[in-house]
C-alpha cells in the first residue's frame, strides 16, 4: 500500500522552470523593449531559445564540467590550451549567433541597437553567465579599437561574423574570432598605473614581456593588454599568432580557481617578447580602454539584473506550486510581502539599466546623455551588482533547504551573484570613479542629478537627499562618503527611470527605499495592494 503512495504522489514538489519564453513572461522587461520600440517578435523568439529546458540544463552541464588547461603534451610541446566542454561552446554558439558580441556596432539592429543588444544579454545571462565573459569583451574591445581605425578595419569582418569558430588556428584562418583582454597585475591590481609588463618596438609591432594576473577567456584570439611603453602606460593588441602563422609567446600559467563562474576559464600568464599591435596613442592606455570599460561596466549591471531576474522567477515557479500549512506558498502573506519586495527592486533594476542603455545609445549626439552616461555608468554598476547577491540569496531561501543543493540551479546562480560587483571594479572602485566623474564636470554632475530630480518629481520628492548629495559632493568629506554618494544617486536615477517610464510602482519604490525608517531586509516593507501586481509581472503566467 505505502508502495503504491509513493508512485502516485507527487510530494508537494514544484516543476522544473524551463521551457518559457523568458522575454514575454518578464513585464518589466518586455515594457521597456515596447518603450523602445524594439523588435518584440524577435526579442520573444530569443527568449524561447535561452528559456528552453535544454538551453537551461546546458548552462547547468558548462558549470558541472569547468575547463581544463593543458600546458604541454606528452612530448613537452608547448600547448597553452584550454579545453571546455561541448556544453560551453554550445552556448558560445548560441549567443554569437544572437549577435550579443556584435551586434550594437555592426547596423543589423536599426531601432535601438545598443538596447536590442541588452535585452538579448539579459536573457542569455539566465540560461548561463560564464560565457557571457568573452561575448561582452568582444562586444567592448570594439570600443577600444576605434581609436585604431586602420587595425579595427582588419578585423571587424571576422568580430562581426555569426558563427562561433573555437579552433586554435590564426585568426585570417578562422570563420569568426572573440576577443578577450588582460589589464591587471599581480602588484597593482586595480591600479593599472602600478603595471611592470614591458613594450619594446620594434618596427611595425612590439614585442611584450611581462605578467597578467588576470586574463579573461584565455582562449580567445586577440587580447587588449595593457604594457609600459618608453612613452608610458599603452594599450595593444595581442593576437594568439604571430602574423607568420606561428604561436605568439604567451604562456599560461594555470587557471583561476574561483567561487563560481566556473564555465568561464580564467587565467595567469607570462608573455616572453610576445607580438602586438598599439592600439590608441602610446602613454595613453587608460584613455584608450576608457570606451571598452564603460561598455563592459554597463554589461555587468545588465547581466546582474538577469541574474536577479532567473532566481527571482525560479522563487515565483516553487512558490505558486508548493502548499504549506493546508495554503499554497504564494498566498501565505510573509512570503507574499517578501517576494513582491523582490520583484519591486527588479522593477527598479530592469528600468534603471535600459535607461542607461538608452543614453548611451543617445550620448554622441546629446551632451545630456553623455553627461548621465559618465555619472551614472558606475553607479548603476554599484547598485545594481551590488543588490544581486542578497536578492539572489532571498529567492534561494524561497526554496527552503532545496534551494541550498547542488540538484538545484540556486546554489550555482548564488556563487555567480559576487562576481559582476568584483569586475572591471569592486564597490569602492564605481563609488570613486563617481567622484572624479563629478569633479572633472562639476557643472553637468549637478545639471544631471537636478533633472534627475525633475524627472522623479511626480512620483516622489528626491530633492532633499539630491540637495544632500550635493552638498556632500562639495565637501572635503567626499572621499568617505563616496558609497552613500553612489548609492544616493543611483537610486535617484532609479526612482526616475521609473517615473519617466511612467512605472505604477515609482512612487512605492521611492518610499520604501529612500525614507528613513526602511530597514535592510526584503519583505520588511509595507507594499500595501502591489503585492499581486508585483509578482504578476516578475512571471506573467
Amino acid at each position: 500500500m505505502s508502495s503504491g503512495l509513493l508512485e502516485d504522489a507527487s510530494f508537494n514538489q514544484s516543476p522544473a522552470f524551463g521551457d518559457i519564453d523568458l522575454f514575454s513572461v518578464d513585464r518589466p522587461l518586455a515594457d521597456a523593449a515596447a518603450r523602445a520600440r524594439l523588435d518584440l517578435a524577435g526579442l520573444s523568439a530569443c527568449g524561447k531559445d535561452y528559456g528552453a529546458a535544454e538551453t537551461l540544463d546546458l548552462g547547468r552541464v558548462a558549470n558541472e564540467n569547468p575547463p581544463r588547461l593543458h600546458i604541454m603534451d606528452g612530448r613537452g610541446n608547448r600547448l597553452d590550451l584550454v579545453e571546455f566542454h561541448p556544453a560551453y561552446h554550445a552556448m558560445m554558439a548560441k549567443s554569437i549567433g544572437h549577435g550579443i558580441h556584435a551586434s550594437a556596432h555592426d547596423g543589423s539592429d536599426r531601432a535601438g541597437p545598443m538596447s536590442t543588444r541588452a535585452v538579448r544579454l539579459y536573457l542569455a545571462t539566465q540560461a548561463e553567465s560564464g560565457h557571457m565573459c568573452p561575448v561582452t569583451m568582444t562586444h567592448a574591445c570594439i570600443g577600444a579599437l576605434r581609436s585604431e581605425p586602420v587595425l579595427l578595419a582588419r578585423w571587424l569582418p571576422k568580430i562581426r561574423s555569426r558563427t562561433y569558430d573555437p579552433r586554435a588556428l590564426p585568426w585570417w584562418e578562422k570563420n569568426g574570432v572573440t576577443l578577450g583582454m588582460g589589464m591587471t597585475e599581480r602588484q597593482g591590481g586595480t591600479d593599472v598605473r602600478a603595471n611592470i609588463t614591458r613594450a619594446v618596438a620594434h618596427g611595425d609591432h612590439v614585442e611584450i614581456t611581462g605578467h597578467k594576473w588576470f586574463m579573461s577567456a584565455p582562449m580567445c584570439d586577440a587580447f587588449l593588454v595593457l604594457a609600459q611603453a618608453e612613452g608610458g602606460l599603452t594599450c595593444y593588441l595581442m593576437p594568439r599568432y604571430r602574423p607568420d602563422g606561428s604561436k605568439n609567446q604567451i604562456r599560461f600559467q594555470r587557471l583561476k580557481d574561483k567561487l563560481g563562474n566556473k564555465s568561464n576559464a580564467s587565467s595567469e600568464v607570462e608573455f616572453h617578447g610576445a607580438y602586438a599591435e598599439r592600439v590608441g596613442a602610446e602613454g595613453a592606455g587608460v584613455r584608450t580602454i576608457i570606451e571598452m570599460v564603460n561598455l563592459t561596466r554597463l554589461d555587468c549591471a545588465i547581466a546582474s539584473a538577469g541574474q536577479s531576474r532567473i532566481a527571482l522567477s525560479q522563487a515565483l515557479n516553487h512558490i505558486r506550486n508548493r502548499s504549506v500549512f493546508q495554503r499554497r506558498l504564494v498566498d501565505q502573506p510573509s512570503m507574499r510581502a517578501t517576494v513582491a519586495d523582490l520583484a519591486l527592486e527588479l522593477e527598479a533594476q530592469v528600468a534603471l539599466v535600459f535607461r542607461l542603455c538608452r543614453a548611451a545609445e543617445r550620448a554622441h549626439d546629446d551632451p545630456a546623455e553623455a553627461a548621465y552616461v559618465r555619472l551614472l555608468t558606475p553607479a548603476v554598476k554599484f547598485l545594481v551588482c551590488k543588490s544581486t547577491p542578497q536578492l539572489v540569496y532571498e529567492s534561494l531561501e524561497c526554496l527552503g533547504g532545496n534551494g541550498y543543493t547542488e540538484d538545484l540551479p540556486l546554489a550555482r546562480y548564488f556563487r555567480e551573484s559576487p562576481l559582476n560587483a568584483i569586475w572591471e571594479g569592486s564597490g569602492n572602485v564605481m563609488a570613486l570613479d563617481v567622484l572624479r566623474a563629478a569633479g572633472r564636470h562639476p557643472d553637468q554632475a549637478m545639471a544631471t542629478m537636478s533633472a534627475l530630480a525633475n524627472t522623479a518629481a511626480p512620483a516622489f520628492d528626491v530633492r532633499p537627499l539630491v540637495e544632500s548629495l550635493g552638498k556632500v559632493l562639495q565637501s572635503g568629506d567626499a572621499e568617505r562618503r563616496a558609497r552613500f554618494l553612489c548609492e544616493g544617486l543611483a537610486k535617484v536615477a532609479a526612482v526616475a527611470a521609473l517615473a519617466e517610464a511612467r512605472s505604477d510602482f515609482a512612487a512605492l519604490y521611492g518610499d520604501t527605499r529612500l525614507e528613513a525608517a526602511h530597514f535592510a531586509q526584503f519583505g520588511t516593507a509595507d507594499l500595501g495592494g502591489a503585492e499581486q501586481a508585483l509578482m504578476d509581472r516578475a512571471l506573467a503566467a
